[in-house]
């Protein structure tokens, strides 16, 4: 004990070594745990290391550039190619308001020296100058706008920095940067000797270093805008995909536009197929009953997992649809006019089985007779209101509940009349005890009841098919007026429709009334050319409110740029899209979308033979279908979506 009752402190050396030693391990553990629970030791590179002409942040490369010079008219969205240019890139817009008085000022003291010039060049007999007339002209017009407070005057800077791997890769990415920049008369350069000075410009902390600006008015600088990536997406409606400008998700409603209507564009393989048929998946258990028309046997697996109707309709088959049978309609309106629009109809079908040649030499722009002349229209017509009078059906909607007649019937009564009755029921004889007898000569024999309903044409011949489709949209047509629900009718390879005029004008027809019943259309195709060089293929298009445009054809590119006003970007992906992807369009917004799917929907839906070969086996997992699906998977909460791989 000391002399005031304290410890008594050791006099050691060695001791006090000691405690010195763990007093400094002590403070050098607290300073190594502060240093690591700082941000910026986390997102410090490892080295910097500065050029003239570029700069090294840790193993990458990269380089700042800054924007001088712009045209003289500048459009919504230039810098849209930059924000979605595929490399990696910071950028950074500086902008500086300036007094409207400092700046009227000085345009003033700008038109006096300009007209002075003009006048100096005009004593001195030199040869006009146009680039001081338009200078004047701008600045006549700013100060106008300016004075009444339309336009207000800003500085604008713009810089980025790009980076690469190597040296190599830097070089051709600064290329291509400032070639895309070029071709929209904006230029720039790198800030040579400046880079430290650019970098601390373009990395987020708001220090304008390089302090390179533009003067710019109101309109010019929203030109400038970056944000021009859409976002397409709804509160309610179906998973369409993902947005690949922001990786947001694609839930759309198709009934809240104007029309339900929708079309998809797409060479073979590109996941037409695939889409629609997630779609309609999608959009039953929403309670929307969907009807399809499959020539091709891609829908039926689909079909039977949901416990949907598959009819299959061939010479063979038992089934039968009769194109005489009324709508039971309960409008009032609509009841008094269903004979008059079947028979109207049924005139357009008869047209096709009796001059099907000829109506698709007219349709491709040949110079050919008429599929019936004016006397056998007339005959025609005379003819089936007799045979719909035999069955004791008139324009009375009391009548329409009896059993309708059949095309055999008016084969009797065309034989049995004068004029050119006897020639007609000719031409019609092998549809009633010809080859094509039976099919559709007989009363129906479907009352399909069901919230998804295909129809399989097939196993029926080429000459039947375009006849087949007519019939069942006509039948499906009947049973949307007679029961007014939210559906939804799919027509596969629609070209095959609209190769014939008359089957293409019904077809433009549903199109154009299908709102009213609450029914969408989608029309798909592979053969955009041949559907856009017709009139109604346009008129469909134009009538259809969503359009899918997926991979394309180098040959369609053109048409469909042209169509739908795709910017150069878009024309130039139309071809390079992969499987899946494309573009979607939904009133008058439209976004780059990613197709996707769960593993049980692509398992249900994939069209590709390999997949659908193993799956028979038992032996794979589909994460992603053929015939359209991606492959890969994209994490989305719990579930996974095969996405780009």
């Amino acid at each position: 004990m000391g002399l005031f009752g304290g410890k008594k402190q050791s006099a050691d050396p060695l001791v006090i070594a000691q405690q010195q030693r763990a007093q400094e391990e002590q403070e050098v553990n607290a300073a190594f745990l502060k240093g690591i629970t700082a941000l910026r030791d986390f997102i410090a590179p490892s080295s910097l290391e500065y050029s003239s002409t570029h700069f090294q942040l840790g193993t990458r490369y990269a380089r700042t550039y800054y924007v001088y010079g712009y045209p003289r008219q500048i459009y919504t969205g230039w810098l849209g190619s930059m924000v979605n240019l595929d490399e990696v890139m910071d950028m950074s817009l500086y902008i500086y308001p300036v007094e409207s008085q400092v700046v009227l000022q000085n345009l003033r003291k700008k038109v006096t020296q300009l007209e002075a010039g003009l006048q100096i060049d005009a004593e001195k007999g030199r040869v006009r100058d146009p680039a001081k007339q338009a200078a004047i002209l701008d600045a006549e017009e700013m100060r106008d706008k300016l004075q009444v407070g339309e336009e207000r005057f800003f500085r604008f800077g713009l810089y980025f920095t790009v980076y690469a791997r190597d040296l190599d890769e830097l070089d051709v990415v600064s290329h291509n940067v400032e070639q895309l920049l070029g071709q929209q008369l904006i230029y720039s350069k790198p800030a040579t000797s400046q880079q430290e000075q650019g970098f601390n410009s373009t990395v987020p902390q708001l220090t304008d270093q390089l302090q390179i600006r533009r003067n710019m008015s109101t309109g010019a600088l929203s030109t400038s805008f970056p944000f021009t990536s859409a976002d397409l997406s709804q509160d309610s409606g179906i998973l369409y995909g993902l947005n690949m400008h922001n990786h947001g998700l694609v839930i759309f409603d198709r009934f809240s536009l104007e029309n339900g209507n929708s079309v998809v564009f797409a060479k073979s393989g590109a996941g037409k197929s695939f889409l629609v048929k997630l779609e309609a998946l999608r959009s039953m258990m929403f309670g929307t009953e969907v009807f399809i028309i499959d020539p091709e046997n891609e829908y039926q697996r689909m079909c039977d997992a949901v416990g949907g109707a598959y009819v299959r309709l061939s010479l063979n088959s038992n089934t039968r649809i009769n194109p005489f049978d009324l709508p039971q309609v309960v409008d009032a309106e609509e009841a008094d006019n269903a004979l008059r629009s079947n028979l109207i109809t049924l005139h357009g079908l008869l047209r096709l089985m009796m001059g099907g040649a000829q109506a698709q030499m007219a349709a491709n722009g040949a110079a050919v007779m008429p599929a019936l002349a004016p006397s056998e229209e007339a005959d025609l017509d005379a003819a089936l209101i007799e045979t719909y009078a035999k069955a004791g059906i008139t324009p009375d909607p009391l009548t329409h509940t009896g059993q309708p007649p059949t095309i055999a019937d008016l084969y009797d009564t065309l034989l049995h009349m004068g004029g050119t009755g006897p020639q007609l029921a000719q031409r019609l004889r092998k549809y009633t005890t010809g080859t094509f007898a039976g099919i559709f000569s007989q009363q129906s024999n479907i009352d399909i009841n069901n919230p998804l309903v295909v129809f399989n044409i097939r196993d029926l011949e080429d000459e039947l098919r375009p006849v087949a489709m007519y019939i069942v949209l006509n039948y499906i047509w009947n049973k949307t007026k007679s029961d007014q629900r939210k559906r939804m009718l799919v027509v596969d390879e629609a070209w095959q429709l609209m190769k014939y005029e008359d089957s293409a004008n019904f077809m433009f027809s549903l199109a154009k009334r299908a709102r009213k019943y609450n029914l969408g259309i989608t029309t798909i195709t592979q053969d955009v050319e041949d559907f856009m060089g017709s009139r109604m293929g346009r008129a469909i298009v134009a009538n259809a409110s969503m359009q899918f445009l997926l991979k394309q054809s180098s040959s369609a590119v053109d048409v469909l740029s042209d169509v739908f006003k795709l910017t150069a970007e878009e024309k130039k992906r139309l071809s390079q899209f992969p499987v899946g992807q494309g573009l979607f369009f939904a009133g008058q917004n439209h976004v780059h979308i990613q197709v996707v799917a769960s593993p049980t929907e692509a398992s249900l839906i994939t069209t590709n033979p390999q997949q659908v070969q193993a799956m028979q086996q038992g032996s794979v997992d589909v994460q992603g279908g053929g015939g359209g699906a991606p492959g890969g998977t994209i994490d989305l909460g719990n579930r996974l979506y095969p996405g780009s791989g």
